[in-house]
């Protein structure tokens, strides 16, 4: 338009404008036409009638046919069925939209308020306080304590949170710590009723969200050496914390657990774990204000940037004591037990979510002359990735299971074994696996994959955050190890019993027979290693601890793929899931321990290789 305007009084600058980008005379005398179809000419090109249809989000339980057939199998309630399709519902109406506006719309802190006072306040968005009163009216932590379907509340309540956590704007987090919070207020019996039943209240004006303060600057997963917060004995029985909090999840949660040494008459403590105890404190007091807490800073993260995580001065925060004296690693293992399941829930939602949308994509994209969903070599793709969401799904599903019947008291010695095992190796596993699935999703979008207003890329950030919370692979491999040898090798001879039973009561099938074979030579396989490792130095043994977590994850998830496809009620695809499943390398701590990965040269190598180029004209390691 400036252009034509600029043009429009003097006809030789516009014979001299035409010829130079090569219009005739003709189209000259159009574009000087004084009805305006020179400005159309000029200053618009044709950009066409095609647009892409994004992929829709429908109701993720009606689109799930794994956890519907799983429910049937194992919680056959119509009530449940009725409640989860009605959230799936309100999943795609309401919830979704909210997460988004979270995404959209991250904490912000004002730590003084316009006459200078410090007020350390951190606001979050309306959507984000939102999701808070859903997750209380639709009882995502109270109904894990009602315990209205016996053992298999956990599987209920799980199934809801599986399905909220793609679309919950990271609220999963601050109820995974309100859930531990609740959890370890019941198993020790703390005197702290009123604060129990706000955890875990559906009431939304009632409902309170716990945070999990313990990481500090010498260390994350090493609470034991790394943290540095001392409490001091007030006269009326509670404590002072003073101390520096490196890293705080759901930092404007209503309360908190931490970790901090009581100070003896002379202001000593003791070191390592057996100086820690437990400490329970309310974030604010009456009046709105912090409870002796300064915000030093909101991270600044990869993803969950919807989450209000923290640097915090702790400088006399009141707590009162909810662990024996320097008990307080051992008082937290039921929250770790709970957050790390939450991790393998969130993994495994972010994981199915991803291939329903893949799916439904697939459906209405057409390129080469046909739909994604008529190119076999995609739909390889895609199913390579539902059989890693089923694998992963089914894993879930048995922990919260076990979880369930302990917290039921109606569980055998070799469930409390496997929970012990299997929440650690789950976690590990699906954090790992989740990475992998939602990236190749991401792929089966294209370029709009890697366009953030499509919504799709923060889902591969946030996902990143699930192998590295609450323990990165390579720490929960060593807790592998420590829960063999605490259980004096109970946990593997509980693990290699299930297996056993499950492979056995598979073994008429002739469709599954590849994958009973494959699985059987796996676990002997397995078996000797182990036999052979217990004569080893423990070195060989921690080198070879990660591998050893896959093996058991792989294992056991082909057990319960097994499993699932010679229920009754199975279909030909549960069979063919399970065929493909194991398929693959089921040990790989076998293969790996054949190629003498972890012998003491294995070592030597692998610290030479990493380090070639920091080395000397001396040959030693700069």
């Amino acid at each position: 338009m400036a252009l034509w305007v600029c043009c429009r009084g003097n006809r030789r600058a516009l014979h001299m404008l035409s010829r130079s980008l090569g219009y005739s005379s003709g189209s000259l005398s159009e574009l000087n036409e004084p009805n305006g179809h020179s400005h159309a000419l000029v200053s618009r090109s044709v950009i066409g009638a095609f647009f892409q249809e994004p992929p829709l989000l429908t109701n993720p339980f009606t689109q799930d046919a794994l956890l519907r057939a799983y429910l049937q199998r194992h919680l056959p309630v119509q009530e449940v069925e009725g409640d989860l399709l009605r959230f799936g519902e309100r999943i795609v109406t309401e919830i979704d939209s909210l997460g988004r506006q979270c995404e959209l719309n991250p904490p912000r802190l004002q730590q003084y308020d316009a006459w200078g006072r410090r007020v350390d306040r951190i606001i979050t968005c309306d959507a984000w306080t939102r999701l808070k009163h859903i997750s209380a009216q639709e009882g995502l932590v109270a109904s894990g304590y009602e315990r209205t379907y016996g053992e298999w509340s956990r599987v209920y309540q799980m199934s809801k949170i599986y399905l909220f956590a793609p679309s919950s704007g990271l609220y999963t987090c601050p109820l995974a710590m309100t859930d531990g919070a609740a959890k370890v207020i019941e198993s020790l019996g703390l005197p702290v009723t009123d604060v129990f039943v706000r955890l875990t209240s559906r009431d939304e004006q009632e409902f309170w969200t716990s945070g999990q303060w313990m990481t500090e600057r010498r260390g994350g997963s090493d609470v034991s050496t790394g943290t540095e917060t001392v409490a001091r004995r007030q006269q009326d029985g509670c404590f002072k914390l003073y101390g520096f909090k490196w890293f705080t999840s759901a930092t404007d949660a209503d309360v908190t657990l931490t970790l901090g040494r009581i100070t003896d008459v002379h202001g000593r403590t003791t070191p390592g774990s057996r100086g820690l105890s437990l400490f329970l404190a309310q974030v604010w007091d009456s009046h709105g204000s912090s409870n002796g807490v300064e915000v030093q800073r909101l991270k600044d993260k990869l993803g969950t940037r919807q989450l209000p995580t923290a640097e915090l001065l702790l400088d006399g925060m009141k707590a009162q004591l909810v662990s024996e004296e320097g008990r307080g690693v051992a008082s937290i293992a039921n929250m770790l037990t709970i957050t790390r399941i939450y991790n393998t829930v969130c993994a495994v939602g972010a994981m199915r979510r991803m291939t329903q949308l893949c799916r439904e994509y697939s459906c209405k994209r057409s390129v080469f002359g046909k739909l994604l969903k008529d190119h076999p070599l995609h739909i390889q793709t895609l199913s390579r990735l539902e059989v890693e969401t089923r694998a992963a799904f089914l894993l879930m599903m048995e922990v919260c299971r076990l979880l369930g019947r302990e917290e039921n008291q109606t569980c055998t010695e070799k469930d409390t074994h496997l929970l012990r095992l299997l929440t650690t190796v789950a976690k590990l596993y699906t954090g790992k696996q989740a990475l992998c699935v939602v990236s190749e999703g991401l792929e089966a979008f294209g370029g709009q994959g890697y366009i953030e207003d499509t919504g799709h890329p923060s889902m591969l950030r946030d996902a990143q955050v699930l192998s590295i919370w609450e323990g990165t692979t390579n720490v929960l491999s060593l807790d592998v190890l420590r829960s063999i040898e605490k259980s004096s090798g109970s946990v593997l001879q509980a693990f290699f019993t299930d297996v056993k039973e499950r492979l056995l009561a598979a073994g008429s099938s002739s469709a599954l027979r590849p994958a009973v074979s494959s699985l059987q030579t796996s676990l002997s396989g397995l078996m000797r290693f182990i036999q052979s490792a217990a004569t080893q130095p423990s070195g060989c043994l921690e080198l070879a601890a990660r591998d050893l977590s896959y093996s058991l994850a792989r294992i056991y998830m082909g057990a319960l793929l097994v499993d699932h496809a010679v229920w009754e009620n199975a279909k030909h695809t549960d069979v063919y899931a399970a065929l493909r499943w194991c398929e693959q390398d089921l040990c790989p701590v076998v293969s790996r321990d054949s190629t003498g990965c972890y012998d003491q040269h294995a070592v030597a190598m692998d610290t030479e290789l990493v380090y070639d180029a920091s080395l000397n004209d001396s040959g030693v390691f700069d």
